[in-house]
């Protein structure tokens, strides 16, 4: 563990291919206390831009959705159904409405479940991940081999037309992080 957050240049890259690399690395939160808690990213959805028919930016530039329009490496937070909040970061270049969704953590599987397990809200968003923000990412032990990354169509965007169907959802067996990292 390097104990470093990931660059703003991991992030500024398309949002697959940051979603893919994601997996295995550590979502870091700093808790109200300074302890450090590490959770290993096993689940990621990548979000292309306005292209893409269910990324929040296809209709535009709102008050909801300014933060993914700016920079790479900022968290993108906002409410869904009213009361789930759903951690995203921020990729690409400034501009381009492109973010990765994390679905699962370790034992908190759900971007719903996470969110509410480690306190994160609305107050992060547009914040850098940065440990100044008390929230960032950093490398894992291991790389994901591809060979044990699932891909599958995203979750919960049916409306999107052909873009629901879009392989776009990236998952890997926690089980296999520990077994890689010698952890089992």
């Amino acid at each position: 563990m390097n104990g470093q957050p990931f660059p703003q240049a991991f992030f500024d890259r398309p949002a697959d291919r940051v979603a893919r690399e994601m997996l295995g690395a550590w979502l870091v939160v700093r808790a109200a206390d300074g302890r450090l808690m590490r959770h290993v990213v096993v689940e990621t959805e990548a979000y292309l831009g306005a292209h893409d028919l269910a990324c929040h930016g296809a209709r535009g530039l709102t008050k909801r959705n300014a933060t993914m329009f700016g920079p790479a490496g900022h968290w993108y937070v906002y409410l869904c159904y009213g009361m789930h909040w759903m951690l995203n970061v921020v990729t690409g270049r400034e501009g381009v409405p492109a973010a990765v969704l994390i679905r699962s953590v370790g034992e908190h599987v759900g971007p719903g479940r996470l969110t509410k397990a480690l306190g994160i809200d609305r107050s992060f968003d547009g914040r850098q991940a940065s440990r100044r923000a008390g929230l960032w990412l950093e490398a894992g032990e291991i790389v994901v081999p591809r060979r044990l990354i699932a891909r599958t169509p995203r979750i919960g965007v049916g409306y999107a037309g052909e873009w629901a169907e879009k392989p776009l959802r990236f998952v890997v067996d926690p089980k296999r992080i520990a077994r890689l990292s010698g952890q089992s």
